[in-house]
């Protein structure tokens, strides 16, 4: 069974940089595609960033392009989000997210994905 547990999140004024963490257990973060998604207070849970099994490629939602870089620690077991020039609008609970696969592939959906965290808040203040 994997687990995965965010960390990171917290108060921020607009402008600032922050990195998540998401530490996965129970298997190798090399056999598994890892997803960053976020919801907004009201609003439904949307896809941030992605990164394949093999580590590349990586891909992002166009609301945080040029802002964050998604990355991983394979001996630590750890995903990152680095999410620079943060806007109100990014305020949200992040969660990651894990299915097992291979090779080069990334997903931008919800259902693709069988394992998530439970969360990180981030509030952006203006």
């Amino acid at each position: 069974q994997v687990q995965l547990v965010e960390s990171g999140g917290g108060l921020v004024q607009a402008g600032d940089s922050l990195r998540l963490s998401c530490l996965v257990s129970g298997h190798t973060l090399s056999e598994y595609a890892m997803g960053w998604f976020r919801q907004g207070h009201g609003k439904e849970r949307e896809f941030v960033a992605a990164i394949s099994a093999s580590g590349a490629p990586t891909y992002y939602a166009g609301s945080v392009k040029g802002r964050s870089t998604v990355s991983r620690d394979v001996a630590k077991d750890t995903l990152y989000l680095q999410m620079n020039s943060l806007k109100p609008e990014d305020a949200a609970v992040y969660y990651c997210a894990a299915r097992s696969a291979r090779g080069t592939y990334y997903y931008t959906q919800i259902p693709n994905y069988d394992y998530w965290g439970q969360g990180t808040q981030v509030t952006v203040s203006s």
